[in-house]
Order: C-alpha cells, then sequence, then structure tokens
C-alpha cells in the first residue's frame, strides 16, 4: 500500500550536540522523511518512509557528506570509537610538552618555532576532525559545538602563527591554548561516549537476554526417532520444535508440548522466583529454565516475539520529550549563533571600549567561545530517561517515554478498575443454580464457551468447570461482546453467558453470570474475589501523595462496595459498561491529570482516554499495546514504584536542565570578563557534560522508598 510507512533505524556516529541531531533532522525533512528522530546521545537516527520514494543509498551519503559516519557494522562502530581514542591520544602527546613550557625553563620548550612545529600536528587533526563538522552543520542552517571549538582553537593558532612569523614577542605565543582547547575536547568526547554508554544498559541487557542458537528438533523420517540440531535463532521458524534443557535460556516465544520445568521469569515480572509450567502453557523467548526440560513449539518469530516488542517499545519510550526537553531544543537552536555573537562582542568591547591589548582581548573572546557547552542541555533528557526506564524494565514496568513519567508524576486522580486490578482476578464459584434438564450438560456448556475469553473470570470459570464436566460439547460461531458476555453456536442453538442484560427474566435472583440457550434462563453462577496483597499499602501510598483514588467497575454495587470499604477507597461506580466507563473517564480528564488503572482489554478504551493508562495484564503483547505504563505482573506495588520512579526521573531531568542553563549562563559572563584562560574554560566545558551524565546515573542507586 502507498500510505503505508515502514520505520528504518540508523546508528550514526560523530554527532556532538543536540544541534548536529538538529541538522540531521532537517536534512531528513528536507528529504521529504516522516517521523523523523535523532538522538546525539545515543546515536540513534530514525525515521518512517515510504519504501517507493526513498533511495537509502542516497539518506546514508547524504548524512556522512553533512560530516557524519553511518555504522553498518560492528567492526565499523568499534573502529569509529578506537579513532576518536587515538586522536586524543596523539593530540596529548604534542600538548603535553606545550603545557611544561608554562613551568619549566628551558629555551628549547618556549622557542615559538619549535611550539609551532608541535602545534601544528595537534591544529590539523583539529583542524580536520571540528572543521568538517562545523562546516556540515553551517550547510544545514544549524551550527553546532564544533562551529565553537572550531572557530576558537584557529583564532588561537593564526593569532599565534602570525605573531611567530612577525616575531613579535612572547606576548603573542598562545599555541598551548589551540592545541589544549582541541585536546580537551577530544577527551570530553571519549567521556561522554562511555558515560552515556552506561546510560544504555537496559537495552544491551534486554538485547543480550536472547540466546543466539537453539536446539531445532527435526522427526528422522528414514528412521525411528527424532534428533536435534544447532541452529541460530533467527533461522527459526514459526511451529518449529526446539529443545530446552535445564539452564538453558528459552530461545522464542513458544507452547510447551512436552514436559514440565521451573522457569525464572524475572527479566519480565522483576521476581525471582521460578514458576513452574507444563504442558499448554506460553513461554517467552529470554527467560531461563533452571529446573526441567521443555519440547516448545514457537510461536513468534526472532522479529515479533514479546522480548523483541520489549525492546523497541523502550527505544520507542526514549523519543518521546517531556515539554521541559523541548524548551531546551528551542533554545539549543539558537544558542551557537549567539555565543559567536557575545564572543565577537566581548572582542570589540576589550580590545576598543576598554583598551585592552589585542592578544588578551582575543583570549577573552576565546574563552567565551570555548567554555559554552550547548552539550549539557541535550544530554539532560536523554540520559535521565535511559537510565529511568532501563531501570523500570528491570523492575518489571514498562513505562512507555519521558512524556508518560511527566504525566505519571503529575497525576491528581488514579481511577481503578476492580477485576484483575485491585482483586486477584482468581474466582471462587460460591454456589451455581441449573435449570432442570441442564445438569449434565451446563459445565460442558460453560467450560467450552469461556475458553475463548482472556477475562480473568472466564479463566476462573473455565478451571472450575472443566474438573465438574462429565460431557463434551461442541461451540462454534463464538462471539464476545465487552462488558455484556460471550455467545456462540451449539448444534443450530444460540448459547450465551454474561450478566444480567442477556436474561429477560426479571423474577430471577440475583447472580454473577447468566447463562442462557436461545434466550431461556438456564443457570447462574455466584463468585467471590480477593483483595490483591500488596493493594492496602499503594492505594494508602497515592492516598498519602493527594491522589484522590476511585473504583470504576461493571461489577455489582455490593461487590464494589465492600471492596472500596476496605481499601479506604472514597468514590466508587459499580455496574459501569465499557462506554459508561468511557464517559467517567473523560469527565474527570476535562478537569485533572487521571490514570487509568485496568486489565488493558476491558478497559482499553477508558485506558486511551486517560492522560495516562496502566495495564495491569501478565505478559501480553495485546496488554503492552493497550496502555502508557504497563505492570507485566500486575503488582500493585510496581504501580507505587511506577510513580515514584517517575516522579524521580522528572526531578533528575529539572536538576540536569538547570545545571545546564545555569551553567552556561554564569560561565560565559565569567569567560567574557576575563576571569577565565582559556585552558580552563575547555577543561570545565568538556567536564560539565560528565556532570549531566553522572547526576542521570544516580539514578541507577538510589533508594525507592
Amino acid at each position: 500500500m502507498k500510505d503505508q510507512l515502514i520505520h528504518i533505524d540508523l546508528e550514526v556516529e560523530g554527532m556532538t550536540c543536540a544541534n548536529c541531531a538538529l541538522g540531521i533532522t532537517r536534512f531528513l525533512e528536507q528529504k521529504g522523511l516522516k517521523e523523523v528522530y535523532v538522538n546525539f546521545a545515543t546515536n540513534e537516527v530514525r525515521f518512517a518512509t515510504d519504501t517507493d520514494t526513498v533511495q537509502m543509498k542516497d539518506v546514508i551519503q547524504g548524512i556522512e557528506g553533512l560530516g557524519y559516519t553511518v555504522i553498518q557494522s560492528d567492526i565499523q562502530k568499534t573502529s569509529g570509537r578506537d579513532k576518536t581514542e587515538r586522536k586524543l591520544i596523539f593530540s596529548a602527546l604534542f600538548t603535553i610538552p606545550l603545557l611544561l613550557a608554562m613551568f619549566l625553563p628551558f629555551p628549547l620548550l618556549h622557542n615559538p618555532y619549535f611550539q609551532l612545529a608541535i602545534c601544528l600536528p595537534v591544529y590539523i587533526l583539529g583542524f580536520l576532525h571540528f572543521g568538517k563538522s562545523a562546516l556540515s552543520s553551517l550547510k544545514t542552517g544549524v551550527p553546532n559545538m564544533d562551529v565553537l571549538i572550531f572557530i576558537g582553537s584557529t583564532a588561537a593558532f593564526v593569532y599565534s602563527l602570525t605573531g611567530t612569523l612577525l616575531q613579535l614577542g612572547h606576548d603573542y605565543q598562545f599555541y598551548e591554548t589551540a592545541a589544549t582547547i582541541i585536546t580537551l575536547v577530544l577527551l570530553g568526547n571519549v567521556i561522554e561516549h562511555r558515560s552515556v554508554q552506561r546510560t544504555t544498559t537496559a537495552i544491551r541487557e534486554l538485547q543480550q537476554l536472547q540466546p543466539e542458537k537453539a536446539r531445532r528438533i527435526f522427526f528422522d523420517l528414514m528412521g525411528d526417532g527424532k534428533t536435534t540440531e544447532e541452529v541460530l535463532v533467527s533461522e527459526l521458524q514459526k511451529n518449529d520444535l526446539v529443545q530446552v534443557n535445564d539452564g538453558d535460556k528459552i530461545p522464542l516465544d513458544g507452547i510447551i508440548k512436552e514436559g514440565t520445568a521451573e522457569i525464572d521469569e524475572s527479566m519480565i515480572t522483576g521476581e525471582s522466583i521460578p514458576v513452574v509450567k507444563s504442558l499448554r502453557d506460553t513461554v517467552i523467548g529470554g527467560t531461563i529454565v533452571t529446573g526441567g526440560q521443555l519440547t516448545i513449539e514457537v510461536t513468534h518469530t526472532h522479529s515479533n516475539g514479546f522480548l523483541q516488542n520489549i525492546i523497541q517499545l523502550v527505544k520507542d519510550a526514549q523519543m518521546k520529550k517531556p515539554s521541559v526537553q523541548r524548551l531546551a531544543d528551542k533554545i539549543a537552536a539558537w544558542f551557537v549563533p549567539a555565543v559567536v555573537s557575545i564572543a565577537l562582542l566581548t572582542f570589540l568591547l576589550s580590545w576598543l571600549a576598554f583598551d585592552i591589548t589585542l592578544g588578551h582581548s582575543i583570549l577573552r573572546a576565546i574563552a567565551v567561545l570555548v567554555i559554552a557547552c550547548p552539550c549539557a542541555m541535550g544530554l539532560a533528557t536523554p540520559t535521565a530517561v535511559m537510565v529511568g526506564l532501563g531501570r523500570s524494565v528491570k523492575k518489571g514496568i514498562l513505562i512507555k517515554g519521558a512524556v508518560t513519567m511527566e504525566e505519571l508524576a503529575r497525576t491528581e486522580v488514579l481511577v481503578f478498575d476492580k477485576t484483575g486490578t485491585l482483586t486477584d482476578g482468581k474466582f471462587q464459584i460460591r454456589k451455581t443454580d441449573v435449570a432442570p434438564g441442564y445438569e449434565s450438560v451446563l459445565p460442558a456448556l460453560v467450560a467450552s464457551l469461556e475458553q475463548y475469553s482472556s477475562h480473568p473470570l472466564a479463566q476462573s470459570l473455565v478451571a472450575y468447570f472443566n474438573g465438574i464436566s462429565e460431557e463434551t460439547v461442541n461451540i462454534t460461531d463464538v462471539k464476545e461482546t465487552k462488558g455484556v458476555g460471550i455467545s456462540g453456536n451449539w448444534e443450530g442453538r444460540k448459547v450465551m453467558m454474561g450478566n444480567k442484560s442477556i436474561v429477560a427474566d426479571t423474577d430471577l435472583q440475583p447472580a454473577d453470570v447468566y447463562v442462557t440457550v436461545d434466550g431461556a434462563w438456564v443457570g447462574s453462577v455466584w463468585l467471590s474475589d480477593t483483595i490483591k496483597p500488596e493493594a492496602a499499602d499503594a492505594i494508602s501510598y497515592f492516598r498519602r501523595q493527594g491522589i484522590t483514588t476511585i473504583l470504576l467497575s461493571g461489577d455489582t454495587e455490593e461487590k464494589c462496595r465492600s471492596v472500596a470499604e476496605r481499601l479506604r477507597i472514597t468514590t466508587t461506580h459499580s455496574g459501569k459498561r465499557p462506554d459508561e466507563k468511557l464517559e467517567i473517564v473523560r469527565q474527570l480528564s476535562a478537569q485533572q491529570k487521571v490514570t487509568m488503572v485496568g486489565d488493558g482489554i476491558n478497559d482499553s478504551p477508558a485506558l486511551a482516554a486517560a492522560s495516562i493508562g496502566v495495564s495491569m495484564s501478565t505478559a501480553s503483547k495485546a496488554a503492552i499495546q493497550s496502555a502508557q505504563v504497563v505492570l507485566l505482573d500486575g503488582d500493585l506495588e510496581k504501580l507505587k514504584r511506577a510513580h515514584q520512579l517517575s516522579k524521580m526521573t522528572l526531578a533528575t531531568i529539572k536538576q540536569n536542565l538547570f545545571w545546564a542553563f545555569f551553567y552556561n549562563v554564569i560561565a560565559i559572563p565569567i569567560a567574557a570578563a576575563g576571569l577565565l584562560n582559556p585552558m580552563i574554560a575547555a577543561l570545565s566545558m568538556a567536564f560539565s557534560d560528565v556532570v549531566v551524565i553522572g547526576n542521570s546515573l544516580r539514578l541507577r542507586t538510589r533508594k525507592i522508598r
């Protein structure tokens, strides 16, 4: 289809600040590409395109024409990093003698021609390294940080070269300044790159969870048994059978065909206690068999399994910027031109108005150029978000982006569904009532029909009635109506299960579930459910935070009131259909920031209408797609942690941005006043990013109360 977009991911090295990312963004948008996202901190470039209108070769050549490198192999990635480190070592070897001249009296070190000789290799390296990037950024109309470094180092070198050639004396020698600026900025780039790597460990760890190889089973048609062959996981296809032994990682999502085993699912749930799984149970790729042996039928391939979906959602989450970062991006767009203007004004005022010597006026302007740091503003949000998201994933919490964190941290109203959310969804059958003539067939009808529903209530009914069923029935043409019930065809008759709306007899005793055949009542079921053990503590926490808690359920008033009273929830809405839930959430959202917590299936309309939707469903693809926050094992304690982590991450972003703005607002005037040597200014700039990254890394170990 022409209007169907394909998303392309590239890894691009060479970006040093937010303006680099902005320049690539502008280039890709001019090529007609859509949904462009560029993250200079992680080297990620993503865009959507119609394959009929884009040539990837042109895109890659265009990006590289701007002075960046598109990484197409791990070898190329490694060589790119090593190249920057080699440049740093090379420049440092020549810069150290220049710095020693400031402290040692050896005549050779002070000879201007000797200084020129050892500064020249460093300057040429810097000219090529920073000059190419600076020129490319000017082509895009978005000058980057390398423009400042290039102008500053060039000004110091040209001034010194002029003084040497004209023999103007020691006051015209600033070779150490030119070399030191280049060396320290390269040092900052290396440190920044290594530090940012520490913030992206979550995705790398998730990618490493999936094994590279698996034991595929195939049957020997000429022999009597089956054999296994070791293959790459990427080669496995749907319906392939694989053997997983004790201690192995499960290669892909699948269904158990043979065996029983204990499986460590901590990567999904955050809980380290293994779960026992056996015939027909589903398993997830990347989880570990800690005891037993299994034969598994593959249900999802390498590209669309649960783990791959999680990895992609974490990547998607990093793309979304909160309002505070969008402001920073706007400032970064005009940051470099503003700094160049301030540096030029500093030079003119120093030389012409304050009668400062030409050399020292230039040094002041250079200090302004090299101390300014737009990188810190660009790193403020992505580094904090990557650490926050990484920590949440390890705890079994999937938060879809910084915008979600921002909204969750500012929640004013928390709306809970009941079944499967506040209660454990494991219902007990209190009693049943059956119409005469249906005593033996009713259990089979209920079990056969409800097996097609994913609702927690249906799972309990199937488990109970399968245990007492003595007959077998065949149900076809099954249809589920959310908020009403489920129906099917049984030997030409319509059998239906649901709430009271499906029965015409108003004299029936109120029950939880009714069964009808061709519209006539044939049975009723009464249920009881239990409140999750962690629910009371979670509700108490949100109440202490000043957040209003509301119970919104399709269950009976009696059951809702009982749960609300035990959890001290003040507002209750019972007996609500999905459309009624949607309307209530819309009304609340019109006035306050609302977070809706539901099972991700029946409550999907209300989840979509709320500021933040939280799914309590366990590890299903539908649940993951239905909400902005997914608690992968339905533990309400994780909802509390998600709220706390969101507040901590948002606070960290604000701290980072405050530092970035504060640093530049204070440092630039100090440099303009001549109170900073350009070399000290370059050192300050190089390490200003480290402060931001270090503050973000604190999120990895900060205690969640």
